[in-house]
């Protein structure tokens, strides 16, 4: 992907990169605007447009030009210019207006670099890939962290995320388990974080025996032929995480659930009903600061900008992650696989030790999702509640969730 960036270099004769700016307001007939042309080094430019605008060239030795825009007679009075500078209407104020996503959107101001989108990749691309790699395994490449030996003492645990999220989150927490005497693998599911996002109709579809079968390829790959611990949390594809361990309980030597819906109470948040919605969910699905919003929605923390950076890279550098996520949410059956996983955790059907660590500040499933999960099956299931932590506890508190693993495993 090219970008208009300060150590770009090209060969060929520079081109010309037009940053549109939104809600700009309609000239009067008889106002008289100046457009500014900033220049990066690599040949770019970058317009701010007021006005119908007339070409101009960039100056041999310069990084700024000046191109006038006028009107039908060329006059103009000062309340019609004051008129003109007032801000349009922002149909992404919802995105935009509040103090975190305005950190995903505007960059200090320094020579060369206006805050476009691709300056804003060139700072944040080569981030959040700690403990990873890129594993090739069947048609599809997937991003996998991993920490520890294969040699470790006390065995191999694998962590699986949810959606919109990535293995990110389990950053933390692999590294202390790792420490511990654990062999740990958090892989990005297709279509997440920095895995391959297949097109839908080539080969992945975004269903759930898909995701199934992916992931037993995968675990092939990784010759992770024993029986591991498994860590499960979040929506969507930690969903197909449990439903997974349902088909596969022999592979399965104890399982640690991290706030996930259990039930057939657990309510579905906005984003995956607004995904669903024909139109709105195609804009809906390319807000590139969805993954840190809905991180946020469910916490009571603001993420840190480096954090946030890393949940925003996959969806502010291409367009396929959003559409993967609204291939997903289109594809699954929330109450039937809801009703499964409370059926088949149910003390009828499941004898393996389970461990649900509870975030009890979740602003997406409430504490008592877990305590109705814990009374289908309360000779296996333990529960323990996180103070502190949301949503993601593994994000919020890892220590907390360190210690209740070691306790647990």
């Amino acid at each position: 992907m090219s970008r208009c960036c300060p150590s770009a270099t090209s060969s060929s004769s520079p081109a010309l990169c037009l940053c549109l700016l939104p809600s700009v307001p309609a000239a009067s007939k008889s106002t008289t605007t100046t457009s500014s042309v900033a220049f990066s080094p690599c040949g770019g430019a970058s317009i701010s447009v007021s006005g119908r605008l007339r070409w101009g060239t960039r100056p041999r030795g310069g990084r700024h030009a000046t191109v006038a825009a006028s009107g039908n007679d060329g006059g103009g009075t000062a309340k019609e210019e004051k008129e003109g500078d007032k801000p349009g209407f922002n149909p992404f104020g919802f995105v935009t207006d509040n103090p975190s996503s305005r950190s995903a959107i505007q960059l200090p101001a320094v020579p060369a670099e206006d805050g476009n989108v691709g300056q804003m990749l060139y700072r944040i691309e080569d981030k959040g890939k700690e403990y990873g790699s890129y594993v090739r395994s069947g048609e599809f490449r997937w991003f996998v962290r991993e920490t520890g030996s294969p040699d470790a003492r006390r065995g191999t645990i694998v962590f699986l995320h949810g959606a919109p999220t990535q293995s990110f989150s389990y950053r933390m927490v692999m590294a202390q388990m790792a420490d511990a005497g654990y062999h740990c693998f958090a892989p990005d599911w297709l279509g997440f974080g920095f895995s391959e996002m297949p097109q839908p109709g080539y080969g992945f579809d975004y269903k759930e025996e898909e995701f199934h079968k992916a992931f037993d390829d995968l675990l092939a790959t990784l010759n992770i032929t024993e029986p591991f611990f498994l860590v499960v949390q979040g929506f969507l594809v930690g969903s197909y995480g449990l439903t997974w361990a349902l088909n596969n309980s022999s592979k399965v030597l104890k399982l640690a659930i991290l706030n996930t819906p259990l039930t057939v109470s657990s309510p579905v948040p906005g984003l995956f009903q607004q995904l669903r919605l024909p139109l709105f969910g195609e804009f809906t699905c390319q807000n590139a600061v969805v993954a840190e919003r809905f991180i946020e929605a469910g916490s009571a923390y603001v993420l840190k900008l480096d954090k946030a950076d890393v949940y925003r890279l996959p969806y502010l550098s291409s367009g396929a992650p959003g559409f993967a996520l609204l291939e997903a949410a289109r594809k699954v059956n929330f109450q039937d696989v809801l009703s499964r996983i409370s059926a088949g955790f149910s003390s009828n059907s499941w004898e393996k030790p389970i461990l649900v660590a509870w975030g009890i500040s979740d602003k997406y499933l409430p504490l008592s999702i877990a305590e109705e999960f814990k009374k289908a099956n309360p000779n296996v299931v333990k529960l323990e509640a996180i103070e502190g932590a949301g949503h993601m506890p593994q994000e919020d508190w890892p220590e907390k969730v360190v210690k209740a693993l070691i306790s647990f495993l």
